[in-house]
């Protein structure tokens, strides 16, 4: 239910949603060479000369050594935040009648992710993390999880600072002259003004410069104490580009995976009709969806409330309970024969032909070689005995009982 408090007023104005906060975090990143790669990768993406095949060609060649060129995996998930909040991350397919070019929408993103909190659990027995569909899953760089964690580690933004700052403050020649050859990249992009035969030329050659000088800032940081500081600037990238990547393929699947949750709820949800169960175990070609129908009565027939009191209790305990709930054992006293033999009756292993012409002893004995019992010893003797299995076998039904209830009512 939704709180009363503020909502005029949030529905009178608008969210302006943005990744400013993401920003901001990146800013604290402007250190050193990092700033200039940065500044670097948005003037390239703002450059109107360039095209785009231009731009992709330059970006791959200044990429040789990924984590020293932050400012493209860094500008990437800026990019990437800005088409989850704009939509167009799902480009989606223009509608033939309307018109409509079915783009998605942030409402959209955040609403179908929502959804998968509850469908996967319900069809997988799983949580959505463990599918890898948590929210952080689908919108875990807008939440700023680089700048936070739930652990004692640093978080990712922390440790790359520290990194930065470490290496900046070591004053490298090899940064220093990466930082010019950059600034001499920036420079030249900054103040084109027509495309030529020259200007690729020249674009190449400063391209290369920025490649060379990442190549030697490089292997300047292949001792400590540098190396340590490298190492993890490589993870760090790492994760950064895993999130990105796993974010991109979730929300660009949404509407599909959603769609194929919601049909396969619809189908599950014809099972309890036995004529539409039966269709639907005709048509489906994939085993696993003909042994959900045909066999969707017998596992039902297993499920029992009674069997799901205290299921955190270990199993003895909870046949106690129920046997206890039963009024089991119904027969207690091996001496009242009268009752031990009622009971044997009932017993599905005991073959009660011909127990009409028999004693009660007679049925005692007949009832102990059934079950491969001794029968030594007096009918009392052998009544203790029969009676002891006869309980012994309620436990076990029970027992078993207990994991056919478990067993139908655990998602496999």
């Amino acid at each position: 239910m939704a709180v009363n408090k503020g909502l005029k007023s949030l529905v009178e104005s608008t969210p302006n949603f943005s990744n400013q906060a993401l920003e901001n975090a990146i800013n604290e990143l402007k250190i050193g060479w990092a700033s200039d790669s940065i500044q670097l990768d948005t003037d390239i993406a703002n450059n109107q000369v360039l095209t785009d095949t231009q731009k992709n060609d330059l970006k791959d060649t200044i990429n040789n050594i990924s984590y020293l060129n932050v400012g493209r995996y860094l500008g990437d998930i800026v990019r990437h935040t800005n088409t989850i909040l704009d939509g167009s991350i799902i480009p989606g397919n223009p509608d033939v009648v309307t018109g409509e070019d079915g783009q998605g929408t942030f409402s959209e993103i955040l609403q179908l992710v929502q959804g998968l909190q509850q469908t996967i659990p319900s069809q997988y027995g799983l949580t959505a993390a463990e599918k890898n569909r948590d929210v952080n899953d689908h919108l875990g760089i807008l939440s700023n999880m680089f700048t936070a964690t739930e652990d004692s580690s640093k978080p990712v933004f922390t440790s790359m600072k520290d990194s930065i700052t470490f290496i900046n403050n070591a004053s490298l020649a090899t940064e220093t002259a990466l930082v010019t050859a950059i600034t001499n990249l920036r420079n030249f992009i900054n103040s084109v003004v027509a495309d030529s035969t020259d200007f690729q030329q020249t674009l190449d050659t400063f391209a290369t410069a920025v490649a060379t000088a990442n190549t030697n800032f490089h292997n300047a940081l292949g001792n400590e104490p540098y190396l340590t500081k490298r190492t993890q600037l490589i993870a760090d990238r790492d994760s950064i580009e895993t999130q990105r990547t796993l974010e991109n393929s979730n929300i660009t699947t949404l509407r599909s995976y959603t769609e194929t949750l919601t049909e396969n709820s619809a189908y599950i949800g014809l099972a309890d009709d036995p004529k539409l169960r039966t269709i639907m175990a005709n048509v489906a070609q994939d085993p696993n969806w003909q042994s959900y129908f045909n066999e969707y009565e017998q596992n039902q027939s297993y499920s029992n409330p009674l069997y799901d009191i205290d299921q955190d209790s270990d199993k003895a305990s909870v046949i106690d309970q129920v046997m206890k709930m039963k009024g089991l054992p119904d027969v207690q006293d091996p001496l009242d024969l009268d009752a031990v033999v009622e009971k044997a009756k009932k017993d599905s292993r005991i073959d009660t032909k011909n127990f009409d012409n028999l004693t009660i002893e007679q049925i005692i004995t007949d009832c102990c070689r059934q079950l491969n019992l001794s029968v030594k010893g007096t009918e009392y003797n052998q009544s203790e005995r029969l009676l002891s299995n006869l309980n012994e076998r309620d436990r076990d039904i029970i027992a078993q009982s207990l994991d056919l209830n478990e067993s139908s009512n655990t998602i496999s």
